[in-house]
C-alpha cells in the first residue's frame, strides 16, 4: 500500500480535532437531534469555523488543502458523534470538489459561504426513475436566448427542505442520453422552485431529505457548471471520493457501537458478575473489533489510491460495500449485547442500528457496488 501523502502527526492532529468536536459538541445532542429531526444549523456553523468542511478543497479557495485520507478520518470521527452531522460534511466536500474542479471564477465566489456553513447546498440527482441509473434522468434544461429553463423533479434529496443552492443534473439533449446531461447551479428560493414535505426517515433523522420540483425555472448561462453535455461525467468524477466518505461514515457508526457495547458489558451484571466475563460475549466483541479494523483498512487503501491518482474504482466500491454491510451487522451485535434495553428508543445503540442501514443504499446501493467490483475484475483481472 502507498504511504500517506502527509506526515503522520498531521493525520493525528486532524483525528484529534474532529474527535474532540464530535465528543464535546455533537454526541451530547445526538439523541435530541434524532428525536426532533432537527437540522443542526449552529453545529454546521461551528464546523465551518473549525475548518471541518472542504477538507480537500485547496487553501487558496478557503478549504483545508488536505487529502482524501484526511477527509476519511474526519468523516469517521464525526460519525462516531452522529452520522447525520458527518453526512453534511460529506455533502459539502463533494460540492466543494465540483466547484474547485469545474467552477468559473464567478461560481467560485459562492464557495466561502458554503464552507462556512452559511449557504446550504443540495446535490440534486435522484428522480423517480433515476437512482442507481442516473442515465435515466428526466429533468430537462431547455436552452433559450437568455440561458436555460429547467423543468422536472427530484426525490430524496439531502438538504432539500433547507437548502439555498442546488447543483441540479438535467438533460440538455434528451436524445443523447447520459452524453446530453449538464449541471446547473440553481437558487432554490427562485420562482418556480417548490419543495415537498420533509421525509421522516428510519435513521440519520437530523439529515433533512425531501423532494424538489422545477416548473419553468429560469437560470442564466452562467449557471452552467463545466461544459454543456458533460454533467454525467462531472458527477461521476466525484463518486469514488463520495463512496470513501460513506465507507468512513459507516466505520464511525460501527466504532461507536463497539464502544457502547464494551462499556455496557463492563457495567452490566448478571449472575453476580459482569457480563463481560462471558467468553461468548468476549468473542462477539472481538469479531466486532476485527470487522471494523478490516473496513477501516479498506477505506484507507481506497483513499490513498485516490490521493496517488491511481485507479480506485474497485477499491472505493469494496470499501463502501464492505464497510456499510459491516456497520449494519455490527450495530445489530451492539444491540444484542444490550439485550432488551438496546431495543428501546433513545438508547444509543438503537439509533446507531437505524443510522447504519442507509449506508447500504445511498452513494450507490451495495448491489451496484458488487456489479462494479465484478466488472473491474473481469476487465482488469485480480
Amino acid at each position: 500500500m502507498h504511504a500517506p501523502l502527509l506526515d503522520a502527526e498531521i493525520y493525528d492532529q486532524i483525528r484529534e480535532t474532529a474527535r474532540r468536536f464530535a465528543e464535546d459538541v455533537v454526541r451530547p445532542v445526538a439523541a435530541e437531534l434524532d428525536r426532533d429531526e432537527t437540522f443542526p444549523a449552529e453545529i454546521y456553523r461551528q464546523m465551518g469555523a473549525l475548518g471541518l468542511f472542504g477538507i480537500t478543497v485547496p487553501e487558496a479557495h478557503g478549504g483545508a488543502g488536505l487529502d482524501t485520507y484526511a477527509y476519511a478520518i474526519v468523516m469517521e470521527e464525526l460519525s462516531r458523534g452522529y452520522s447525520s452531522v458527518a453526512d453534511q460534511c460529506g455533502l459539502v466536500e463533494l460540492i466543494g470538489t465540483l466547484l474547485t474542479r469545474y467552477g468559473t471564477p464567478e461560481q467560485m465566489r459562492r464557495l466561502p459561504d458554503i464552507l462556512a456553513g452559511k449557504t446550504r447546498v443540495a446535490y440534486c440527482l435522484t428522480e423517480a426513475e433515476a437512482g442507481s441509473d442516473l442515465s435515466n434522468v428526466r429533468t430537462t434544461a431547455r436552452e433559450t436566448a437568455e440561458g436555460y429553463v429547467i423543468d422536472g423533479g427530484k426525490l430524496w434529496i439531502h438538504n432539500a427542505p433547507v437548502a439555498d443552492l442546488g447543483f441540479v443534473l438535467a438533460s440538455t439533449d434528451p436524445a443523447a442520453g447520459h452524453r446530453g446531461m449538464s449541471i446547473f447551479l440553481v437558487d432554490l428560493h427562485a420562482p418556480g422552485v417548490s419543495r415537498g414535505p420533509k421525509e421522516h426517515k428510519m435513521g440519520q433523522r437530523a439529515s433533512q431529505v425531501g423532494a424538489l420540483a422545477f416548473d419553468g425555472v429560469t437560470v442564466p448561462r452562467e449557471a452552467l457548471l463545466g461544459p454543456k453535455g458533460r454533467g454525467f461525467h462531472i458527477m461521476m468524477s466525484v463518486l469514488e471520493k463520495g463512496r470513501v466518505g460513506i465507507a468512513s461514515l459507516a466505520v464511525g457508526i460501527a466504532q461507536a457501537g463497539l464502544e457502547a457495547a464494551l462499556a455496557y458489558a463492563r457495567d452490566r451484571r448478571q449472575f453476580g458478575r459482569p457480563i463481560l466475563d462471558n467468553q461468548g460475549l468476549q468473542w462477539l466483541l472481538a469479531d466486532m473489533a476485527k470487522e471494523i479494523a478490516a473496513a477501516r483498512a479498506l477505506v484507507e487503501r481506497a483513499a490513498l489510491l485516490i490521493d496517488r491518482e491511481k485507479p480506485a474504482t474497485s477499491a472505493a466500491s469494496m470499501a463502501k460495500c464492505f464497510a456499510s454491510d459491516m456497520a449494519v451487522a455490527q450495530t445489530a451485535n451492539a444491540v444484542q449485547v444490550f439485550g432488551g434495553s438496546g431495543y428501546i428508543r433513545g438508547v444509543e445503540v438503537e439509533r446507531l442500528y437505524r443510522d447504519a442501514k442507509i449506508t447500504q443504499i445511498y452513494e450507490g446501493t451495495n448491489q451496484i457496488q458488487r456489479t462494479i467490483i465484478a466488472r473491474e475484475l473481469i476487465r482488469n483481472g485480480a
